[in-house]
């Protein structure tokens, strides 16, 4: 018995650009096409972050002085809702990812006049970490390689490596 489902036949504008986008998609990738050239519209026509010198989602914000490692810019191009602010600076190490929503904070104002940033250290992320939707990584603070921040997770301190972090305020996860 054929378990063969009928597929609605593709229409004649459907069929006309399959293969162009196909194309593009894979020359795009990991970034759908779509959202690529949506990304890039926003970006270079726009000015959306135009100064970032690597793809950020349109709905995302990036400012100051951010450094950022190999594959980090998938991340970037793909996590829409981010605010990354680099007042102080931020380094985000190799292979590490992020999802929608995660604001990393630099610096914070200075209370005697809102127009300042209080000096500080930057934030350091180290390599290969995951950071999960809508975590918040605070000024000062420094994660070795390895890290899991979960979701609505608030860092205010740094972490070791290999470290699960979960809460707020973040605090390791411990095995009963």
């Amino acid at each position: 018995m054929s378990s063969h489902v009928p597929q609605a036949p593709i229409s004649g504008w459907k069929r006309f650009w399959a293969a162009p986008i196909l194309v593009l998609n894979r020359l795009t990738a990991p970034v759908p096409f779509g959202l690529w050239l949506l990304n890039f519209l926003c970006q270079r026509i726009l000015q959306i972050n135009g100064e970032v010198p690597w793809q950020v989602h349109f709905t995302s914000r990036v400012t100051g002085r951010v450094k950022i490692g190999r594959n980090v810019w998938k991340s970037f191009a793909l996590s829409g809702g981010c605010y990354i602010q680099g007042g102080n600076g931020v380094e985000i190490d190799d292979d590490t990812i992020f999802a929608p929503g995660v604001k990393i904070i630099s610096a914070n104002h200075d209370p005697q006049n809102l127009a300042r940033w209080l000096p500080g250290p930057p934030v350091r992320i180290g390599k290969r970490c995951w950071i999960g939707a809508n975590a918040v990584i605070l000024p000062g603070v420094e994660l070795g390689d390895d890290v899991i921040v979960g979701a609505g997770a608030v860092v205010t301190k740094s972490f070791p490596s290999r470290t699960v972090l979960v809460g707020v305020p973040a605090r390791p996860l411990t095995r009963d």
